[in-house]
């Protein structure tokens, strides 16, 4: 059976409720992301589009698969580092969607004048994500001890990572 074609598109209104969908499941996992199962849509929706940014997904078979959102991690003087946010509905793992829309986010930084890419919370118990970011040129530049209460794992630590973008 072969993987379906996803296509990364700028999101639309419509899109919101895919992705809460699988934003749900993330959270219900407890493993990656801070927010938990209390979390509503709302609470989701100002999260995710918080401070402008960009916000990319792609869809397969009508249904959200995956979407990233990129953002300044800061106003003003920190205003030059982007940060970003991806999910990837478990119907869609293994699929090397979460390094397409790395790639895709990393250029789009570049072409919006970053010069640099922040995450700020990138647990250290989520093998895929640390190893997806390493492979993608993002080092730890520090480790928050404890930081995350992982759901199964308890409290485990967290770290940041960082992407130096190739402008002057």
């Amino acid at each position: 059976m072969s993987e379906p074609i996803l296509e990364l598109r700028p999101m639309i209104e419509r899109d919101l409720d895919g992705l809460w969908e699988a934003f749900s499941e993330v959270i219900e996992e407890g493993t990656s992301y801070v927010q938990d199962e209390h979390t509503t849509r709302d609470a989701f929706a100002e999260y995710w589009l918080a401070r402008g940014g960009e916000q990319w997904g792609a869809a397969a078979d009508g249904r959200v698969a995956g979407a990233y959102t990129l953002r300044a991690n800061h106003v003003g003087r920190g205003s030059h580092v982007a940060t970003a946010s991806y999910v990837v509905a478990r119907s869609a793992r293994g699929q090397r969607l979460g390094r397409r829309m790395g790639e895709h986010s990393i250029g789009r930084a570049r072409a919006l004048g970053f010069r640099a890419i922040q995450f700020n919370l990138v647990v250290s118990s989520n093998a895929p994500a640390v190893a997806l970011w390493g492979a993608l040129g993002f080092e730890i530049v520090g480790t928050l001890p404890g930081a995350f209460r992982d759901r199964i794992r308890g409290f485990v630590d967290a770290h940041v990572m960082y992407l130096k973008l190739d402008q002057g």
